[in-house]
């Protein structure tokens, strides 16, 4: 070799030198001022391209599946390469060849990117003369290729868990205002005087649930209170209650008939839902006076009806609520409540709770601790209870929402 070819390849190596350093500088100054990964991926293209001369390249990365999110120099219907066939099992620089439609491209290097065990990225780089007998540019610099493509990637995957990290913080906001909601739909105060003692518990199975219930004064001597019942959950759940709550108490305060209300809330229900959710409902008039309970149960969980020697079944009523467009059959049930009476309302979350074994909880072992624990205030009977649910299910999830309404007539 000739002085004077030594003496230009010196003069040549602190170009490439510089070349090398300033892409770093550029990419890290992109990073640092948040460019987008199109012009992040811009660069990136550029440096490999025109100032290192590599004659192409492929590069896919994972989001929700492979996708090819930069090419230059090669054809089409190598961004359809199957990817995790082709290169799933490659963990450092390689030579492939494939087993695809792409199979005449020959050479490629493949650059993997990873982060621990899992592949952010897949890096294909080559020349475009492969018949060349000197060392490819893509060889050359393959070392600055796998520093520079690294930092690129893990750039674009920052701004990925950033924009994650964003929609996660409106879905949390919009869970905790769903939260809120929920909370204001249920009675902030409820009576415990001589007339009534009622006490109630509410625990979502996520932040957002779909168990309601409520407490009315009628007038001086009558009450209303109810349980309901969404199916489903989250804040879908929450909305259909919230709206299922405005009509129930305008429509409370307008009609006296039990059975024209829930007539006319089945229609609210099946308009607002369009057949993809229903509701279950008990609900119930209570004349302080008379001491007369008339109720309709509209495919809720059965309320318990106790005193101090017999505990029974409140099940009058009709389907549940948004299962079909007109409920036809409608029964209100009617008894007479002795004083000292205490009226048990809950959901299904309470009694379908499983134990290690996978049996329920059950209405026989809820009536039983009822009865064990009948002349209990009620707010510490509903403690009772949940504490008894809570030792049944051992390690075992909640699964649902859990809601006990509790009263006791004077």
């Amino acid at each position: 070799m000739s002085e004077d070819t030594r003496g230009k390849e010196s003069a040549s190596r602190p170009k490439i030198k510089d070349i090398k350093l300033n892409s770093i500088l550029e990419v890290t100054k992109a990073i640092n001022n948040n460019f987008s990964t199109e012009k992040l991926l811009e660069i990136f293209e550029t440096v490999l391209k025109d100032q290192l001369n590599i004659g192409k390249l492929v590069l896919f990365s994972y989001n929700s599946g492979w996708k090819c999110i930069l090419k230059y120099g090669v054809e089409d219907e190598m961004a359809a390469i199957d990817v995790a066939k082709e290169f799933g099992q490659i963990k450092e620089i390689s030579t492939i060849d494939y087993t695809s439609s792409a199979a005449r491209h020959t050479f490629e290097i493949v650059v993997p990117v990873y982060h621990k065990s899992s592949p952010l990225a897949y890096v294909l780089i080559g020349d475009l003369n492969e018949d060349k007998l000197e060392v490819s540019a893509a060889i050359k610099h393959l070392p600055f290729v796998q520093t520079l493509a690294n930092i690129i990637v893990v750039a674009i995957e920052n701004k990925k868990l950033a924009k994650a990290n964003i929609r996660q913080a409106a879905m949390n906001k919009e869970l905790e205002l769903a939260s809120e909601m929920q909370n204001m739909l249920f009675p902030s105060t409820l009576p415990n005087n001589e007339r009534l003692q009622i006490s109630a518990f509410y625990l979502p199975h996520q932040q957002v649930g779909g168990d309601y219930y409520d407490f009315i004064q009628l007038d001086e001597n009558e009450v209303a209170f109810c349980m309901a019942d969404v199916s489903g959950k989250g804040v879908p759940a929450a909305l259909l209650m919230s709206n299922f709550q405005a009509n129930l108490r305008i429509l409370l305060h307008t009609m006296t008939s039990l059975t024209d209300l829930v007539k006319e809330l089945n229609t609210k229900v099946t308009q607002n839902a369009k057949g993809e959710k229903f509701i279950t409902l008990f609900i119930a008039r209570y004349n302080i006076l008379t001491r007369v309970l008339t109720y309709i149960n509209a495919g809720h969980n059965p309320p318990l009806l106790a005193t101090e020697n017999s505990i029974s079944l409140l099940r009058v009523g009709c389907t549940g609520l948004g299962m079909f467009d007109e409920l036809s059959k409608v029964k209100e049930g009617v008894v007479s409540v002795d004083p000292g009476s205490v009226i048990l309302c809950y959901t299904d979350g309470v009694v379908e709770i499983e134990n290690e074994a996978e049996e329920e909880f059950g209405v026989n072992s809820l009536r039983q601790t009822l009865r064990s624990n009948f002349k209990l205030n009620m707010e510490t009977l509903n403690d009772t209870i949940i504490s008894e649910v809570i030792r049944y299910k051992g390690d075992m999830p909640y699964m649902d929402d859990i809601a006990l309404f509790s009263c006791r007539v004077f």
